[in-house]
This record gives C-alpha cells, sequence and structure tokens, in this order.
C-alpha cells in the first residue's frame, strides 16, 4: 500500500533538491524520517546533505543507523565509510568499506574507498591491490588508473606509471596529461618504454 504522505514529501523533497533549497530539503527528510524511521534512503540522503552543510557528527549519526538497519547493504556501508573517510576516520572508513566488500565484493567505488583509505594509513601495498580491483570492475574510469599510478610512482616504478600514462591516453588523454605533468614522466616517454 502506497503511503501517500511518503509519496508527497518525496515529491517535495525533489523539487526542494533540484532547486537547491538544502535547509527546506533537511526539513523534509527529518519529517519522512519521523513518518518511517527506517527508511534507508531518507537517512542516506540526509546524511549526506548534512556533510555538504557541514554538519559532520549529524551526517556520521546518520550514516550508523543507516548501517545499523535490518539488511543493511553493501552501498550503505560504503556510504558510511564515504562519510568517515571524509572526516578523517581511516581505521573506520576501512572497517566500513570491508564489510561493504564482505556484502558484494564487486562494488568497485568500495574498492576505490578502501584503496584511498589505505594510502592514507600508509599501506601502499593494499591500496595497490585495491585499486587495481577497481580498475578490473570499471576499467574506464580514470580515478582508479590516476590513483594507481599515483602509488607506482611513490614506489618508484617509472615503468609501471608509464604503462597507466599510455592506457590513460587511449581514452581520457586529459588524465594522462595530468599523470604526465605531475610525475615528470614525459607522454613521449610514456609512448616508447
Amino acid at each position: 500500500m502506497i503511503n501517500l504522505s511518503q509519496l508527497a514529501l518525496k515529491a517535495r523533497l525533489t523539487v526542494q533538491l533540484v532547486l537547491g533549497l538544502r535547509e527546506a530539503a533537511l526539513a523534509t527528510l527529518d519529517r519522512m524520517l519521523e513518518l518511517a524511521p527506517h527508511n534507508a534512503h531518507a537517512l542516506a540522503s540526509r546524511a549526506h546533505l548534512r556533510a555538504g552543510l557541514g554538519d559532520r557528527r549529524g551526517a556520521l549519526a546518520d550514516g550508523e543507523r543507516l548501517t545499523a538497519l535490518p539488511g543493511a547493504s553493501a552501498a550503505h556501508f560504503f556510504n558510511h565509510g564515504f562519510l568517515q573517510e571524509a572526516e578523517g576516520q581511516y581505521e573506520a572508513a576501512e572497517a566500513s568499506f570491508r564489510r561493504a566488500l564482505a556484502l558484494d565484493d564487486r562494488l568497485d567505488r568500495a574498492w576505490f574507498g578502501l584503496g584511498l583509505v589505505l594510502v592514507r594509513l600508509g599501506r601502499l601495498d593494499e591500496a595497490l591491490k585495491a585499486f587495481e580491483r577497481n580498475t578490473q570492475l570499471q576499467p574506464m574510469s580514470p580515478h582508479g588508473w590516476y590513483e594507481l599510478a599515483r602509488i607506482h610512482e611513490r614506489r618508484r616504478e617509472p615503468e609501471e606509471v608509464a604503462r597507466i600514462i599510455r592506457h590513460l591516453q587511449g581514452f581520457e588523454p586529459r588524465v594522462a596529461a595530468r599523470l604526465t605533468q605531475e610525475t615528470g614522466i614525459s607522454a613521449k616517454a610514456a609512448a616508447t618504454t
């Protein structure tokens, strides 16, 4: 059975978000959660909206509630990890990303998030594996490739950086150029290495 008040609130929320009325959208989400405290979509939306409005504590609290819901999904743990990572809570974010991956090991963005926090924690070998898995799952996304190249640079493996630049030149030349500029490995060297 469709709850008409929830449907009306969802429509109002959509309009508010499209118009950039974030404070009003937050109030609408609060009302939605009063009516349905276990509404995962509303909790996730409110967490990200709170983060965008600078309410970090509220965003993290919503993330906690989201992962505590019965049947919490990989996406819920990813969202919480994303919020934790943004707050510099790297160990907690690692745990959230790993929980997401335990539920769905094909969640490419969780591999990416895990890689980012592992870099922050100085665990480059593990981060390298996470970004390799991310690029296997999302081969046409330049973000994982970029992070892989940066790790190879830190490990003093210029031939691997060159290989990635060559790869990126085929579908994302701007990212390849950025890596060339940042690493000092010329595009010509990358093409002949």
